[in-house]
């Protein structure tokens, strides 16, 4: 498990590196590093786990002084999926681009810290690669 996490972490720090390097890189300011696009834009599933040692109530009104429910998501970031996994808390499922990671994060160890415990899992489209070769094979 803990390799898998390493795994994915330097998977981050890869595609954090690859959009922010000096060749063709945008300024905050440009729309297009702000906007997911084919080539930038990463799915990013996150587990909110729920203290489970406290009520719903206490968690709720922790969240809310904390600013969670303003903060998150943040404005254009699109959410993909926000489900609630009974005895494990909220999954959440956003796509942005790469650039928008460290934001992402930050909001949620500012905001969400106390009330959940987070894991982060970033990802990407495989959809069309997967169907295309599910095709070509029954062909």
């Amino acid at each position: 498990m803990r390799a898998s996490k390493a795994l994915m972490t330097a998977l981050v720090l890869a595609c954090a590196a690859l959009f922010n390097s000096d060749g063709g890189a945008q300024s905050a300011g440009d729309p297009a590093a702000t906007t997911p696009t084919a080539d930038n834009a990463v799915l990013l599933t996150i587990f909110l786990k729920h203290d489970q040692s406290r009520p719903l109530n206490e968690l709720n009104a922790q969240l809310e002084r904390q600013g969670y429910y303003k903060a998150f998501p943040p404005a254009g970031v699109e959410v993909v999926s926000w489900y609630v996994m009974m005895g494990i808390g909220q999954v959440v499922t956003l796509r942005l681009p790469a650039s928008r990671l460290r934001e992402v994060n930050r909001i949620l160890e500012n905001t969400a810290w106390g009330a959940y415990r987070t894991e982060f899992y970033p990802t990407y489209d495989y959809m069309a690669v997967g169907l295309a070769a599910h095709e070509k094979a029954v062909q």
